[in-house]
């Protein structure tokens, strides 16, 4: 009997530890009390957004993706859908690859990517796509602070020093996301995370919350300057380019910022 047959939620390579035995105290109750604390801002919110989703593009509010989390458990990752229904997920494999073998920023395909839903776009930079996970947080999954869950066939490319960051939870935000995230290379990104996995505390998961919001603007930002740069170059292979009107271009201006902040205007 092979191993997958006697742990079939585990992915091969790291020991099925349950994840109750090694997590700190301090930060399953950082995550209850921030989630429960929030939660008269959070569940409104996710209402609002899973009803503007379901009027503007037929098909499910949730999007469930199975990710691998700490110690190589493999559980069911919540994200609200900002895709068409069955949008081809090879596109985001070959990109993937190609970022893993090569010394390029991770950017996403988001700004030229025609699967995306109406304001589909908006939600994945602000990370308003990613609320549904509190609830995997409250599952024991996930924590608001840790490296971002991978996929399967990402962690099948991992060499062994990159399965280091699955030795904690997951989280919604973590060291890379505060650090320069999609400004990254991969190699750097792995780095992040390990060091994150060798020096967690409170202390240090209270900063990168607090710093979170900041690196959110900061994407946002970037995310509208790869639209507009987007324009001028080729899709990828499989990637339908975004056709931008006069009129699309004028409304693209980020809805979630009001302002042009002069600290984003220097970066």
């Amino acid at each position: 009997m092979n191993s997958q047959s006697i742990t079939p939620h585990v992915a091969q390579g790291l020991p099925a530890t349950p994840v109750s035995f090694s997590v700190p105290f301090w930060k399953r109750a950082l995550d209850i009390t921030c989630i429960l604390t929030a939660a008269p801002f959070w569940v409104p919110l996710c209402l609002l957004i899973g009803l503007f989703i379901k009027i503007v593009s037929p098909g499910p509010v949730l999007f469930k993706q199975e990710r691998i989390g700490h110690r190589g458990k493999r559980f069911q990752c919540l994200k609200f859908r900002t895709m068409v229904p069955n949008a081809d997920t090879l596109v985001h494999q070959r990109h993937l690859n190609q970022l893993m073998t090569s010394n390029q920023p991770m950017k996403k395909l988001d700004a030229r990517d025609k699967r995306l839903i109406p304001c589909g776009l908006w939600l994945r930079s602000c990370g308003l796509d990613e609320l549904p996970q509190l609830i995997n947080v409250l599952r024991g999954d996930m924590s608001l602070v840790g490296p971002r869950p991978c996929v399967a066939y990402e962690y099948e490319l991992f060499q062994p020093a990159h399965r280091r960051r699955c030795e904690t939870l997951p989280g919604l935000t973590g060291l890379w996301q505060v650090k320069g995230k999609n400004r990254t290379t991969f190699e750097r990104m792995m780095e992040l995370d390990v060091t994150y996995v060798e020096s967690k505390s409170l202390l240090l998961d209270l900063k990168i919350i607090l710093f979170t919001p900041v690196a959110i603007l900061i994407q946002v930002w970037d995310v509208k300057m790869s639209r507009k740069s987007a324009l001028q170059m080729p899709a990828p292979a499989g990637v339908v380019p975004i056709s931008v009107s006069a009129q699309e271009r004028k409304e693209s201006i980020v809805p979630f910022l009001p302002f042009r902040p002069a600290s984003l205007s220097r970066v």
